[in-house]
């Protein structure tokens, strides 16, 4: 069976190296609802940038997506953006 919804989750994260321990805690509780995850981060010459961005791909189960994307974005530093496809 086909999900009906795609549910993604943009997460941007200013200073990587400080709050990736709390973001990949949430990852690991919520890791069953997590169909996709994408990480993207700058790279310079010599200097990682401390800024990241992950994409999440959602499960379709709109109260753990609901759950999660709150308890990341009490995090500090992150934002969340949230996107939903519907399929008909």
């Amino acid at each position: 069976m086909h999900a009906k919804r795609h549910l993604i989750c943009g997460i941007h994260i200013t200073d990587r190296l400080q709050h990736a321990v709390k973001v990949q805690e949430l990852l690991t509780q919520y890791g069953k609802f997590i169909k996709t995850r994408l990480g993207l981060h700058e790279v310079g010459e010599g200097n990682d940038s401390p800024n990241g961005l992950l994409l999440l791909e959602f499960l379709d189960d709109e109260a753990a997506f609901t759950k999660f994307t709150g308890d990341i974005a009490k995090v500090e530093g992150i934002e969340v953006q949230k996107m939903i496809f519907e399929h008909p």
